[in-house]
């Protein structure tokens, strides 16, 4: 298996087991994508996305219907989507996506977990050099397809690695690519479990046990806050 598919695997293990933070992240996001390009999903390609995802984490129907319909309400907060960057101890580098209608409030926090836990919150784009931006999509084989084949003619899509898992093949592309991406598998007939963007880092640091506990603490801040959607940092796992 390849690096960027350990890292996630990793990290979606830990981030799956909270269901009502994951229904709360899902449901920001769609409402988000239904004020950008409508709330009807056939014209709308990445609500459609994220329809599956929430189909993917067992998201009750009504709560998303409450999600795109939050997006045409006036009362509704505006959320604005921004990424914090900084390092915690011991040099790991963090990066935090938010999706917030108070930024001064959002930042506010997201300094404070940093300072408390000793690190520091960076510049916006300092990090960048460290993590790889993908379009990560996973999707259900068919039958009679050749996945060698199939992921030769996904390369002029902006598809540079495939995975195949049990009963599932998780593509990876460039942040970029993903419209491409999407339209190709539903051209093809492919059935989207989900679809996602992932900061996969170049290279993982190593920490003592000790050093990662202090570290695990700084992430659960994180990963507590309403208004933080995705984290993402080089910290190696533990072996199992």
């Amino acid at each position: 298996m390849g690096r960027a598919f350990e890292y996630r695997k990793a990290r979606k293990l830990k981030r799956w087991g909270n269901m009502s933070r994951t229904f709360t992240r899902i449901g920001k996001e769609i409402t988000i994508a239904a004020k950008a390009g409508g709330p009807d999903p056939s014209t709308n390609p990445r609500l459609r996305a994220l329809m599956q995802n929430a189909k993917a984490a067992n998201m009750p129907k009504d709560t998303v219907e409450r999600a795109i319909k939050k997006a045409t309400d006036k009362d509704a907060g505006d959320y604005k989507e921004i990424v914090y960057e900084g390092y915690g101890p011991y040099g790991i580098a963090i990066v935090v996506e938010a999706a917030t209608d108070n930024n001064t409030r959002t930042v506010a926090n997201v300094r404070s977990y940093f300072n408390k836990h000793g690190g520091n919150l960076g510049t916006q784009g300092s990090l960048a050099f460290l993590f790889d931006h993908k379009s990560v999509f996973k999707i259900k084989p068919k039958e009679n397809v050749d996945l060698d084949e199939l992921e030769l003619e996904l390369i002029d899509y902006g598809v540079d690695e495939l995975e195949h898992d049990e009963d599932e093949i998780v593509l990876y592309g460039a942040f970029e690519e993903f419209a491409n991406i999407q339209k190709y598998l539903e051209d093809n007939g492919y059935e989207l479990i989900s679809a996602e963007f992932e900061r996969i880092p170049h290279e993982l640091k190593e920490v003592t046990e000790e050093q990662r506990v202090q570290l695990e603490k700084l992430l659960e801040k994180f990963e507590e806050d309403e208004d933080v959607q995705n984290v993402f940092h080089n910290m190696k796992e533990a072996e199992e």
